[in-house]
């Protein structure tokens, strides 16, 4: 069995490529850069170390690289792959569409066996979008083919692999917890055998469970660590306030799943507290800067702040903690962040008010409007 996985980097070696590899696949590694893909194949071997007090070193042998901009070497590769999985980050899924729509068209022509390609991004939706990009490179003929023979399932991943750099180039460190969950309804042919998977028929509820506990909790520590200058998530989270705040906006989206996804109140309150746990790391030195980059798509109408703010409303929750983890999102004045000087910018020229209204699209009717706005005065007068 083999798995070309698109994305060498911390989280495609230290989380998908662990995975695959323990599964009893051949990972082969496609990356742009030349230098990690050499050392992979000098060394066809790596190590993932567990960020704990164990320090427990797990290590992933027989795997190897190709240059993904390599287009022949990578069709090549896509004509007899098994899976082909990708951890790129969401805004690269479109480059590497039309080398993957290029392998397609190949393998269609000597392989009738069915191919899954599952993007294991930090987002909703993400093999949905890499089909449709997908697609808009195929020719009519081949996307009736790839209707039949290739799925493109969903999946919600979560893992905490944060910036890192060491004397060895391939070691990763990793936490221990991870979620791989993947739409078993959109796979073609057999279900892969992928130790560590849970495969469902319904993903949306456990997208939204991860996506408003995890990505909600870790983006509203990072900005108010940020804001009141705490450098790491372990730390600004030892500050009462923030740690607070965190807590009852990870509530408010609890009350929120409990109401619209029918999770046991138990079970949703376990799991969110183990996430606090992870937040609270002291092994993980997970930058806020990290955690809270892009505030542009993190403060989207459907994304981890805004999402599940405004559906609140709708089962009769006012979300107070997360208006104050949306508003501190404003506060993010990141110069080493594009969107976040962007942010910045836009408040100075259209003001504060039209600002918010422009990336969240919440109206000023809206009862969260004047919220967000009160919250964004008292960060100022707190920090002051």
């Amino acid at each position: 069995m083999k798995a070309l996985h698109f994305g060498a980097g911390n989280i495609g070696r230290g989380f998908i490529g662990l995975l695959l590899n323990h599964s009893g696949y051949e990972v082969c590694f496609a990356d742009v850069v030349q230098e990690l893909v050499d050392e992979i194949n000098r060394r066809r071997e790596y190590i993932v170390e567990m960020a704990d007090h164990t320090r427990q070193q797990i290590r992933v042998k027989g795997v190897r690289a190709i240059n993904s901009r390599d287009l022949h070497t990578v069709v090549t590769e896509m004509l007899d792959a098994n899976l082909i999985t990708t951890a790129v980050g969401p805004n690269v899924l479109q480059r590497i569409a039309p080398t993957i729509a290029e392998g397609l068209s190949e393998r269609f022509k000597k392989n009738a066996q069915p191919l899954n390609l599952i993007a294991c991004e930090n987002m909703v939706g993400g093999s949905s979008l890499l089909k449709e990009a997908v697609y808009h490179h195929l020719s009519e003929a081949d996307r009736k083919k790839a209707d039949e023979l290739v799925g493109f399932p969903n999946a919600a991943v979560d893992r905490i692999v944060p910036l890192q750099k060491h004397e060895d180039k391939l070691l990763v460190t990793v936490e221990p917890f991870y979620e791989w969950v993947v739409d078993r309804s959109a796979i073609v042919g057999e279900i892969p055998d992928i130790k560590g998977i849970t495969y469902v028929d319904d993903l949306q509820p456990y997208i939204e469970r991860k996506l408003y506990t995890v990505n909600t909790g870790h983006a509203t520590a990072a900005y108010l660590s940020y804001h009141f200058g705490y450098q790491t998530i372990a730390e600004g989270l030892q500050d009462p306030y923030i740690r607070q705040v965190t807590e009852q906006a990870m509530a408010e989206t609890s009350r929120l799943l409990v109401a619209k996804h029918s999770f046991q109140p138990e079970q949703q309150e376990q799991y969110r507290n183990k996430i606090l746990d992870r937040f609270s790391n002291p092994h993980l030195a997970d930058q806020v800067t990290r955690i809270g980059r892009s505030p542009i798509r993190k403060l989207g109408p459907d994304d981890r702040l805004v999402g599940p703010a405004v559906q609140s409303l709708n089962y009769g929750i006012i979300p107070e903690n997360l208006c104050i983890g949306i508003a501190s999102a404003f506060l993010f004045d990141y110069a080493g962040d594009e969107e976040a000087v962007q942010i910045q910018k836009d408040i100075k020229e259209k003001g504060l008010a039209e600002t918010v209204q422009l990336y969240t699209k919440i109206k000023p009717d809206s009862p969260l409007f004047p919220l967000i706005l009160e919250k964004l005065d008292d960060l100022k007068a707190r920090k002051n």
